[in-house]
């Protein structure tokens, strides 16, 4: 919506107006989902901008708070939604740090696997939207047939594919089937030839170049100061990685790099994406390597009184219907305690912070969200740009509307 100039005559001592007020979102497709900012633009350069905070709140933290701990693993899904594995394990192994389970290795390295491929159907999106976002329509068409792929591969192991509630207290709830192996081989095989195409159609075209280095940029000191974290923080030359720092379901067994930027602009934040790709295409060939090694009917720990018993023991046998009973009804004990557990996400740091009274819901949980922090920084990161630039800048920090406003 445009505030219009009209030809009236101005109250005496008034001021002519000489900007323009442009409403960005809330439903426009370059926001790329519910946001709404309104900018005051001088010509195509943006003068000024107000972005608002709970345009599209859910009051997911107060939900939580509410429902059975095993309940809560569907409201993650609705966080950051391009990579809603990461966001399942990320609460699991929260609680189970709260209960002080050991986990067994190859659950470790089952997880380890499909966070890696959800990072990678994030990134993909990212990079590939940014190509939309500068007018270049074909990798993104290209790339999304090996989004596909990954989702075929998450319906293979939990039936699901956006949001996949994908992951159990204490492991999964079936084990990877050989067909969810031989597609994930596939992948392996295939896509490191279309990214390496898909970055030779990017990353050197003047174009998508002029594009985007020097917009969006953001220093090392100011991004730590916001909070930034993740690929964002990591393309201003921070090497914070959750999966180093705090190492959780064994990445310390892993050997890997950290990509990092010099400029925090946008083509870096899009630089430090496609590496971190490569380096999950890395870590998953290594996690499918450690397993050969393990047994392969292992895919929970074991603590019947978190986990779902079989079905069949459940009709035959009266302490798998006991716990499965107990289970479903959210009757079984929590330990009271208090603690905090994150994940290194797609975007960055996905936390949990979690305090328990003993009862069948938390007391307290709030979810640390990185796209929140970002969208803070975004009104002085487009101000001085274009108008064009505010779009793409949007993009680079891939800022998931349901994550932001949980």
């Amino acid at each position: 919506m445009l505030d219009q100039k009209q030809h009236i005559k101005l109250p005496e001592g008034s001021i002519e107006k000489n900007t323009t007020t442009l409403n960005l979102g809330p439903t426009h497709p370059a926001t790329h989902g519910v946001f709404q900012n309104i900018l005051e633009i001088d010509g195509e350069r943006v003068v000024s901008a107000v972005s608002t905070v709970g345009y599209i709140h859910r009051a997911f933290e107060k939900i939580a708070e509410r429902r059975p701990y095993y309940q809560i693993t569907p409201l993650t899904d609705r966080l950051n939604y391009c990579s809603a594995p990461i966001n399942n394990m990320g609460w699991i192994m929260t609680v189970e740090k709260l209960l002080g389970l050991e986990i067994p290795k190859r659950v470790d390295y089952l997880r380890v696997i499909i966070m890696e491929l959800a990072r990678i159907a994030d990134h993909l999106i990212c990079s590939a939207v940014m190509g939309v976002d500068t007018g270049a329509l074909t990798g993104f068409v290209y790339l999304m047939t090996y989004r596909e792929l990954i989702y075929e591969i998450y319906e293979e192991i939990c039936g699901s594919r956006l949001t996949t509630n994908i992951g159990r207290i204490g492991g999964f709830e079936r084990n990877f089937t050989p067909a969810a192996f031989e597609k994930i081989e596939r992948f392996l095989k295939e896509y490191p030839a279309a990214l390496t195409e898909f970055e030779t159609l990017l990353t050197r075209n003047r174009i998508f170049m002029e594009r985007t280095q020097g917009v969006g940029a953001i220093s090392a000191e100011r991004a730590m100061s916001y909070g930034f974290t993740g690929p964002n923080l990591r393309a201003a030359g921070v090497d914070y990685d959750v999966r180093i720092a705090s190492p959780y379901s064994s990445y310390q067994d892993f050997d890997f790099s950290i990509p990092v930027g010099t400029t925090g602009d946008c083509y870096d934040r899009y630089q430090v994406r496609n590496a971190e790709m490569w380096e999950s295409i890395s870590i998953i060939r290594q996690a499918m390597d450690k397993l050969k090694g393990l047994p392969d009917d292992v895919y929970h720990a074991d603590v019947p009184a978190y986990y779902l018993p079989d079905k069949k023991d459940v009709y035959t046998k009266m302490e798998a219907l006991i716990y499965h009973f107990k289970i479903v009804m959210g009757e079984t004990d929590i330990l009271p305690g208090e603690v905090y557990h994150s994940v290194e996400g797609a975007n960055g740091e996905l936390g949990f912070y979690l305090i328990s009274d003993g009862g069948r819901s938390p007391y307290r949980l709030h979810f640390r969200r990185p796209c929140f922090i970002y969208y803070q920084a975004y009104p002085e990161l487009i101000k001085g740009a274009m108008l064009s630039d505010a779009i793409v800048c949007m993009s680079s920090l891939n800022l998931i509307a349901g994550e932001l406003d949980a």
